[in-house]
């Protein structure tokens, strides 16, 4: 099987595709579940900090309970749950009370699918595409978390960076001695910026979880792509920022989630890091 990946770059774009439905039908499932999962654990160590009796809690995971439709708690079977095939058939609707399932679930099983095929046909059959498309399943996931409740959890970020260090092991991405110091600049960079937007304002201009992610896309591509990674983040959110508050009415007092704007930044850095790096000279 693996000698007819190697052989026929169809079929292994095909087969990443499928692949990548499939991871992103379990993303949804963190997306929607691991901030709940850290709301829990956040409240049980409230109590027992209070000294309040906890208890036995119910469990709450990953795969623990069934999946099931959040407007009357119709449990979701096989033949509900087959990744964007079912959302269309369904027309994005439940099948027991018509409630709209929102167009996200879709949107996420797609663009895995996408960008996992793109990650093979950009590296082939290789571990490269393996750690691309590592790298974008933890991309999505932050992106949309972030999104969500402004959190970037550290059971993602640090894992991101270790993994992303482990590939470099081999130079898969960049150099060890470029990504180590990518991961150090990454963090510190923006933790800076954060002190000094402090000092200066006396409010908090982004997260602890921005520094983390911003140090393990250092840690995957090395020190010299994070200008143009941050640029690009930076322009976006800004133009998206500026079209909330004049479309949408979107307060300045609002927060705005940075990592979503990180996050496709690294996607572009994956597969244009080199003329990005080159352009700034760096490269």
């Amino acid at each position: 099987m693996l000698e007819a990946l190697q052989q026929s770059p169809a079929l292994a774009i095909g087969t990443a595709g499928v692949f990548g439905l499939l991871v992103g039908s379990f993303l949804n499932v963190v997306i929607h579940r691991l901030p709940k999962m850290l709301e829990h654990e956040w409240a049980q160590q409230a109590a027992e900090l209070r000294g309040e009796p906890t208890g036995p809690a119910a469990r709450f995971n990953l795969v623990v309970p069934r999946s099931q439709c959040p407007s009357c708690g119709h449990p979701i079977g096989a033949l509900e749950n087959i990744p964007l095939v079912s959302w269309l058939l369904q027309r994005g609707r439940c099948r027991a009370c018509n409630a709209a399932i929102p167009a996200r679930y879709p949107i996420v099983e797609g663009s895995t699918a996408l960008l996992s095929a793109v990650a093979v046909a950009q590296f082939g059959w290789s571990v490269a595409a393996l750690g691309a498309v590592v790298l974008t399943c933890f991309l999505i996931t932050l992106a949309f978390i972030d999104f969500d409740t402004q959190l970037l959890p550290d059971s993602m970020t640090l894992p991101l960076l270790w993994i992303g260090l482990a590939f470099n092991l081999w130079e898969v991405f960049a150099p060890l001695h470029a990504a180590v110091v990518g991961a150090l600049a990454g963090y510190l960079s923006l933790w800076s910026l954060y002190w000094l937007f402090k000092l200066a304002t006396g409010k908090e201009g982004m997260g602890y979880g921005d520094f983390k992610l911003f140090a393990a896309l250092g840690a995957w591509f090395g020190w010299s792509t994070l200008p143009s990674i941050i640029l690009l983040a930076s322009v976006v959110g800004a133009v998206v920022g500026i079209a909330l508050m004049i479309v949408a009415r979107h307060g300045r007092e609002v927060p705005i989630p940075f990592g979503p704007y990180l996050a496709g930044a690294g996607l572009l850095a994956l597969y244009f890091r080199g003329p990005l790096a080159s352009f700034y000279g760096l490269g």
